[in-house]
């Protein structure tokens, strides 16, 4: 119960009224022991006007410490700025108490209330000492109950610097925390040794695992400001063999009003440990192309869609409207958008492939620009359900193209996927001739086809961090496909980054790629998130190897060669290289699969062979359509 209290408190007002109580019921006593010391412990106090004074001093208290308002402030993160308001209101008190006995002494309007000067001073001095000295006393007492039946996290600061000691002085100073810093660990020769705060410094050779186990030691939480990518990656990749939790500081402009918060210092994510520098577009025109346009966005509801959207809505475009069918989903970006403040956007419910629906939004609105991101992206998935996949992917993509085209779009720029290359899966070839079907429409008007390809999005619906997080909740095992699989990664914001510098900067008719880094080897990043989650490999959780899902490759292809791309002005971003196409005859291919109907999964796929001739089947039953056509080409 008293726990309780000290953490929720009954009510915030009346505990305000209690600090001010017992602050003015401290002046008093202070007021008494003032007398004391002065007249040399006489109890004598009728004779120098006390009792007529107790009143009075307990008024001007009361008074100055409303001003200042030193009792608002939570005794149990008592800080500086704390101890400063308490000053502050003592020092009020004195400087009235002062002019009172000036002005009686002068005018000798009752004598009364004229305290001695000596008192008034010795008073000053001491309420400085024991009211600044009784909040954090107040402040200890409420940490050891609070903390009372909490074991101590034992933890380690990586940094003896400034950021470091910042570290070590907001987790002292958060009461409600448990944390316990036994050392600090650097690689300076010149700290290592000393002792910060009575908190020594450790060489890092010197944290081993028998360290942190005789230690017992939880934690390690990274503490350097404007550390480079790469060397995070080093730190945190030193640690990971260590049985402990490893946190990390936020930059700086991610402090909440210019303070770190203990609530900042969150685990490594597992982005911070990828190989590869993330890519910054800052592009002047961006702002330009997007202000005053109506913009639509497609799969506005989706990892990607939302992502746009929240980009895009940083611009002072003249009209968005967010698309999707997944309601539940799109109504959560809405209220995003509602509580940042956005304006003049617009919510639409619908299906891409209903043309009519799709129609009647073009005509609703004078589009200029559109985002398409809406797509089915799960590669076994789609493996088993290929109409489905040709009826959103082709389908529904040539719907809203062929609007887009009517309705004299200015630009029209596509999510595309790197598994459009060379395609192994039902997913990448209905991309891939989505692709196909841009570049064609490209040539016959005004509006301008551009499309964007890139790999696998960190933390987007289905991506592999989450589903690797969900099993290691459930105790594991993680399950991944193949020992050696590959992929190449980037965050959702970098991918969207791409799209909209894409959207400005095509003429119509490319196909841009970035520069992707190194790739990732799928077994190791999940070793790497089991260590941060605190856990073993293969003590507590184990890594079970299930075989390639169907359609799936072993190795992405890598886009970012030289030999298959076009630099741009931006080296980080390329446009591919593709072999030109009959758009005539291709085009009819197309129209007449996303018309299709009553067609079972291999005719299906087999159509979608023949428009993508580079579609080879990998690990799945259609592998068998590959051999058909081989022979006859043989023949």
């Amino acid at each position: 119960m008293l726990k309780s209290f000290f953490l929720k408190g009954a009510n915030a007002s009346v505990a305000r009224w209690v600090v001010l109580l017992i602050d003015v019921s401290l002046v008093l006593q202070t007021f008494f022991i003032a007398y004391l010391i002065n007249f040399n412990f006489k109890l004598n106090f009728q004779h120098f006007g006390f009792f007529s004074q107790v009143p009075l001093v307990t008024l001007v208290a009361t008074l100055s410490f409303l001003i200042v308002g030193s009792y608002k402030g939570t005794v149990r993160q008592t800080g500086m700025k704390d101890a400063l308001n308490v000053f502050y209101g003592v020092s009020i008190l004195f400087i009235i108490l002062t002019l009172i006995t000036i002005a009686d002494r002068r005018y000798h309007i009752t004598d009364r209330f004229a305290v001695p000067y000596s008192v008034i001073t010795i008073h000053y001095l001491l309420n400085i000492i024991v009211l600044i000295a009784s909040r954090f006393i107040f402040k200890r007492i409420i940490f050891r109950v609070i903390n009372e039946y909490k074991p101590p996290k034992n933890t380690l600061i990586y940094g003896a610097g400034d950021a470091g000691l910042l570290t070590y002085a907001t987790i002292n100073n958060d009461v409600g925390n448990n944390t316990q810093i036994i050392g600090f660990m650097d690689d300076d020769k010149r700290k290592i040794g000393k002792k910060y705060n009575r908190v020594k410094v450790y060489d890092t050779k010197t944290i081993t695992k028998a360290f942190i186990e005789k230690n017992e030691v939880q934690e390690i939480i990274v503490s350097i400001q404007n550390v480079k990518p790469f060397r995070l990656m080093q730190i945190v990749d030193s640690l990971l063999e260590l049985p402990v939790k490893v946190k990390i500081l936020p930059s700086v402009d991610k402090w909440i009003n210019g303070d770190l918060n203990i609530g900042q210092i969150e685990e490594v994510k597992i982005e911070d440990l990828l190989n590869r520098t993330p890519i910054k577009i800052k592009n002047p025109i961006l702002q330009k192309e997007l202000n005053k346009k109506v913009i639509l966005i497609t799969g506005a509801a989706g990892s990607i869609g939302s992502e746009i959207a929240h980009q895009v809505g940083n611009y002072q475009y003249q009209q968005l409207i967010l698309l999707d069918q997944a309601e539940s989903d799109l109504y959560e970006v809405q209220q995003s958008f509602l509580r940042k403040g956005h304006q003049n956007f617009s919510i639409e419910v619908a299906d891409i492939r209903n043309k009519l629906r799709m129609e009647a939004l073009f005509k609703k609105y004078d589009i200029e620009i559109v985002f398409h991101a809406a797509a089915y992206k799960h590669v076994p998935l789609m493996e088993e359900n290929p109409y489905e996949a040709v009826r959103v992917n082709v389908h529904g993509t040539k719907n809203v193209m062929d609007l887009a085209l009517q309705y004299k779009v200015e630009k029209f720029v596509m999510v595309s996927t790197d598994k459009a290359v060379n395609p192994t899966n039902v997913m990448g070839a209905t991309k891939r001739i989505a692709e196909i079907y841009a570049n064609c429409l490209n040539l016959k008007g005004p509006t301008k086809f551009i499309t964007t390809r890139f790999g696998n999005v960190l933390g987007s619906n289905g991506s592999v961090i989450p589903l690797f997080k969900k099993q290691i909740s459930e105790g594991g095992p993680i399950q991944v496909t193949h020992k050696e699989i590959t992929r190449y990664f980037m965050t959702i914001a970098e991918a969207c980054s791409l799209v909209l510098e894409a959207g400005i900067m095509g003429k119509g008719g490319e196909i841009y790629v970035f520069d992707m880094g190194e790739s990732v080897k799928i077994f190791d990043l999940a070793k790497k998130m089991i260590h941060l989650s605190g856990l073993r490999y293969p003590e507590d959780i184990n890594i079970k190897i299930i075989g390639l899902r169907p359609g799936e490759k072993l190795y992405e292809e890598l886009l970012s060669s030289k030999e298959n791309t076009i630099p741009t002005y931006n080296d980080k971003i390329m446009i591919a290289k593709v072999h030109q196409l009959d758009c005539n005859e291709v085009q009819e291919k197309i129209i007449a699969l996303a018309e299709l109907d009553n067609m079972d999964n291999v005719q299906i796929v087999s159509n979608i062979k023949e428009i993508v001739p580079e579609f080879i089947s990998n690990n799945s039953i259609y592998e068998k359509l590959d051999k058909s056509i081989l022979s006859k080409r043989n023949v």
